[in-house]
């Protein structure tokens, strides 16, 4: 029978004299925690101090640039720091187990990988937060989970965190985009395209659809704006907008919802303030790009009376021109639509003299025949200047001078050439001269020697029936 054997229990090898045990486990151990502890237990100092130097680099790195190719550089060191620790710990000599070394090393490795494994983990959670803000268009969601990301989140996740930065950089620039078009309500182009500027170029960064749109959207809901005048301007510079094939083409739908009310609006607006013209024009866009709007007939009336507006001022200044002259009027005439077509009757009329030194005979006629402004009257008669007419009666004078013979003086109707318009088509009705009858052969005259024509002296009944035909019909 054969005798049993006995195992002998292993127990570290102490260190031979003159030296000192390292256990590589421990070193790699240590050293994993990228302080050099490693490297400290086995009384390298100036390694140890290398190794935190590097690593401090790496980190301060990884930390400016917050790229991922620092990261893998520090995975790399990792790596390097453990082997190189393992093989020196057993290099030259018997490689042993020394308990207290392994506790040291796993009493300051294992929290730091703890601490960077849920700092990390933690860092993720802040991410998916990120994102779930930005997919929702939630911006304020954004910056509110990234402000929890701190320096040791930084650490152990840098490329995360940095997109958590983007992300926030993004919606402070979509936050300034939404300043720039809350100023473009006012009818600001400039801050419009600011703006939408702004927008696109957010937009082209990838991830930032939802909190574009929500910023898009914001902007759309304020329209139209409290001035319908600044509502035109910025939908006339958004329709011309050209087209992207994104979201911010969502505009057109805007567009199309607010710039009928707006244009109706701002005419009646400009109208008030006399600008017919630009009125006019506000009322045919309307009518251009939305003929089957509602408020289409509303703008055709509004068109009209603008068109009217702009004829009537444009008579009124023909008609004020000259200064004892005929007005421009009587050799540039036109139409003033809103007037009253000539037909039976009177037909009210603004009478003008040839100047300031012939006779108003105007003066003479009827107050109904005569209109007080171009927008009640009918026509427009332009008197030329006066002339003698046919003969009417021959007398015979003794006249002052040396002489004291007698000559005779014919009397003459008062001849008078009268252009008359329409002032509905602008255009000339009558082109004729008139002769205003009255008595002659006075009991005395004022003369020259030498005069032998005079005019008759005229009744305003003569007037009235030289000028009748003219406005009465």
């Amino acid at each position: 029978m054969s005798n049993p054997t006995y195992a002998e229990p292993v127990v570290p090898v102490p260190a031979p004299d003159g030296g000192r045990a390292n256990d590589p486990l421990a070193v790699a151990l240590g050293n994993a925690s990228l302080l050099g502890v490693g490297y400290l237990l086995m009384r390298r100092w100036r390694l140890a101090v290398a190794s935190v130097a590097v690593t401090v680099v790496l980190v301060s790195r990884l930390l400016s640039t917050e790229e991922t190719s620092y990261e893998i550089a520090m995975l790399l060191w990792w790596a390097a720091v453990i082997i190189h620790g393992w093989y020196l710990a057993g290099r030259g000599g018997e490689r042993v187990a020394v308990r207290r070394q392994r506790l040291v090393a796993l009493g300051v490795t294992l929290p730091v990988l703890l601490a960077a494994g849920l700092l990390r983990f933690d860092a993720a959670g802040i991410g998916q937060s990120v994102t779930d803000a930005r997919e929702r268009g939630d911006c304020a969601g954004v910056s509110s989970a990234q402000d929890e990301v701190w320096f040791g989140h930084r650490i152990a996740d840098a490329p995360l965190a940095a997109r958590g930065d983007e992300a926030v950089r993004a919606c402070e620039r979509l936050q300034t985009a939404r300043a720039e078009l809350i100023t473009a309500l006012s009818g600001d182009t400039d801050a419009l395209e600011d703006g939408f500027g702004t927008l696109a170029s957010v937009l082209a960064e990838p991830g930032n659809e939802k909190t574009v749109e929500t910023t898009l959207n914001g902007f759309l809901r304020d329209l139209p704006a409290k001035d319908p005048c600044d509502t035109v301007t910025v939908t006339d510079w958004l329709r011309d907008r050209k087209h992207s094939n994104d979201v911010l083409d969502r505009t057109s739908d805007t567009v199309a919802r607010t710039e009928p009310a707006a244009l109706v609006a701002c005419g009646g607006d400009l109208m008030a303030e006399d600008s017919w013209d630009a009125a006019r024009k506000h009322y045919e866009s309307l009518l251009d790009r939305y003929p089957q709007d509602a408020l289409a007939d509303e703008a055709r009336k509004g068109a009209r009376k603008a068109t009217l507006s702009i004829e009537l001022a444009n008579v009124r200044s023909l008609l004020t021109g000259g200064y004892g002259s005929q007005p421009a009027y009587c050799s540039n005439p036109a139409k003033y639509s809103g007037a009253k077509p000539m037909g039976k009757g009177t037909n009210r009329a603004l009478f003008y003299a040839y100047d300031e030194y012939n006779t108003d005979f105007s003066k003479q006629l009827p107050g109904s025949w005569k209109a007080g402004d171009a927008a009640n009257a009918v026509l427009v008669v332009c008197a030329g200047e006066q002339t003698y007419g046919d003969g009417v009666e021959t007398c015979s004078y003794y006249k002052s001078g040396s002489s004291g013979a007698a000559s005779n003086v014919t009397f003459h109707k008062i001849a008078v050439p009268v252009e008359v318009y329409e002032l509905r088509t602008g255009k000339l009705v009558a082109d004729r001269t008139i002769q205003i009858n009255g008595t002659g052969c006075p009991s005395s005259i004022f003369a020259s020697a030498d005069s032998t024509s005079e005019y008759v002296s005229e009744s305003k009944s003569d007037v009235r029936s030289a000028f009748k035909p003219l406005v009465v019909r």
